[in-house]
């Protein structure tokens, strides 16, 4: 007589909804919508730079058709300044300048003007000093600021740039032989030491000046504190000439190919 076989009963759990998957699904989708909310916030208050450079990256990933967005044309699109856009690379550096912190106390101290050499930038000083400290050839905090803010905007550019230095007439004790001239060519020199360190090509620097006290911004006040400035000129691009066209082809005889006789067109006649 056969064992008799276990009973084994089956039963079919069914989880309720609370217990399934699909939440996950949807609370995913919910924190990627506020990833993408906080992203789009963050660039409403970012600057035009940065949101250029976003969009850049957006519209061309690999950065190879305008190159906006990438680390060497950096905050946009880069252009060639010509007399016929000055005023455009202009505007664009004022907003960047906007961008820098405190920049209200500055801002009637840097003079921009459009002159037949190009774009005049002027780091103009004050009675209690402003971009370098009193006597001081280094740039202090506030010129730092604004030195590598240009260097960063004016890097991205195929124009030369001239970088000058300025004083007032208030003369140094004679037995220094330290003076104004010194002062004005070591502070120009500064300036490019730190713009070269923050954009600026080593190639794209044209001329270093040192005018002492020789181009006085206010000649009527020699001792005024504007006087004193570290200027920077960004100069026009040069058009380049057009090669010359290649001259027509000419034979031997001196008659220009169109222009060659028709053969023994005489001989025929007789």
């Amino acid at each position: 007589m056969s064992a008799k076989q276990p009973i084994i009963i089956k039963k079919k759990i069914i989880h309720g909804g609370s217990h399934g998957g699909a939440w996950k699904v949807a609370y995913a989708d919910f924190v990627t919508a506020m990833m993408s909310l906080f992203i789009v916030l963050w660039l409403m208050n970012s600057s035009k730079q940065i949101q250029e450079a976003v969009g850049g990256y957006f519209k061309d990933p690999t950065g190879t058709s305008r190159m906006v967005g990438s680390d060497m044309q950096g905050s946009g699109e880069s252009f060639n300044v010509t007399k016929d856009n000055m005023a455009e690379l202009k505007e664009e550096l004022q907003q960047a300048m906007r961008q820098i912190p405190d920049i209200d106390k500055l801002k009637n101290h840097i003079d921009m003007t459009i002159t037949s050499e190009g774009l005049r930038i002027e780091l103009l000083e004050s009675a209690t000093s402003t971009f370098f400290n009193s006597g001081n050839a280094e740039p202090n905090t506030d010129g730092q600021d604004i030195l590598v803010l240009l260097a960063q905007q004016l890097g991205n550019l195929p124009n030369k740039i001239a970088i000058e230095g300025h004083t007032d007439s208030k003369p140094y004790p004679q037995q220094n032989n330290y003076g104004n001239w010194e002062l004005s060519a070591d502070r120009a020199n500064a300036a490019r030491r730190l713009m070269q360190m923050h954009g600026i090509r080593d190639d794209q620097v044209m001329q270093v000046r040192g005018f002492a006290d020789q181009k006085l911004r206010k000649p009527e006040d020699p001792l005024d504190p504007s006087n004193r400035r570290v200027s920077l000129i960004v100069q026009y691009l040069t058009k380049k000439e057009e090669p010359d066209k290649p001259e027509p082809a000419v034979e031997k005889d001196g008659a220009k190919p169109s222009e060659a006789h028709p053969a023994d067109s005489s001989s025929a006649q007789d």
